[in-house]
């Protein structure tokens, strides 16, 4: 059609003149060829096209689409994981996980921290993104996989919000919190009042671990790395708070304050006291 308008133009312009010059007819093919070019480049682009959007409908009929986030809590992914988390040992507690929406709180190195993220299923495994506040020079962000196949192993790793931090791994496993009053070198401390002659004889040092114990039952995280380190040797011990006042009992409570005594006494009087 383009070239029928050229050709009209062009040969409606000769008759006008009455003349056919020789220039006249090389304009004329050169204005041919470039049309003919111009609808050649029209038709080859219309092609592309059109094959870009068949393209386009293929991806889109071969394309998994993930599922929707679902409005029911997802209780397969909630509990308590623990292990070791670089030199000391992590509580990972994954509280709600709802929509596309997980929240918890990660316990290690006598810190409590909360976090908030996302999760998607992806495939087997629930793939989970989630960052701490950012108002602690130790936050940052977790991320970490759960199998459907294997829901009680976390595995990811943890990068600082300072980057010049290295990044760490670790590998998890779900264990839950419980409070045992039988558990550790001294469990008398938690079970009985203690009596002068269950501590009058021992040294500092022990009198300080017998004390510290009965926090660690209750899954107390330590600030005190030398103390961290004894407690985080033992299965039992699981860090779980930082704030445990609301749940010593009353016979722990009283030891706690004998045990203070005899800790003081045995400052004062050094190698004296003791066995």
């Amino acid at each position: 059609m383009l070239v029928r308008l050229i050709i009209c133009f062009t040969f409606s312009q000769q008759t006008a003149s009455y003349k056919f010059k020789p220039f006249s007819m090389r304009k004329l093919f050169f204005l041919f060829i470039a049309a003919a070019s111009l609808l050649a480049c029209n038709n080859k682009k219309s092609d592309k096209e059109k094959e870009t959007d068949k393209n386009k409908d293929t991806a889109r009929a071969n394309n998994v689409q993930p599922p929707a986030p679902t409005s029911k809590p997802v209780e397969e992914i909630l509990g308590s994981f623990v292990g070791p988390f670089g030199d000391n040992k992590i509580t990972l507690l994954v509280t709600k996980a709802m929509g596309d929406s997980v929240i918890g709180r990660s316990i290690v190195g006598g810190n409590d921290r909360p976090f908030a993220g996302t999760f998607i299923l992806n495939g087997r495994f629930y793939d989970i993104t989630a960052k701490e506040p950012g108002d602690h020079k130790d936050d940052g962000e977790f991320r970490f996989s759960i199998s459907k196949d294997s829901l009680s192993i976390v595995r990811g790793s943890w990068q600082a919000n300072d980057m010049k931090r290295p990044a760490k791994g670790y590998r998890l496993e779900k264990k839950k919190f419980e409070y045992r009053a039988d558990v550790g070198s001294w469990p008398e401390a938690s079970q009985r009042l203690l009596k002068p002659k269950d501590v009058e004889n021992l040294f500092k040092e022990e009198l300080e671990f017998m004390r510290n114990e009965i926090f660690a039952r209750h899954g107390y995280c330590f600030n005190r790395k030398h103390l961290r380190q004894q407690f985080e040797m033992e299965d039992w011990y699981v860090p779980n708070t930082v704030d445990i006042k609301g749940f010593l009992t009353d016979i722990e409570k009283k030891n706690i304050e004998m045990i203070k005594r005899y800790e003081k006494y045995a400052d004062e009087y050094g190698d004296e006291y003791g066995r």
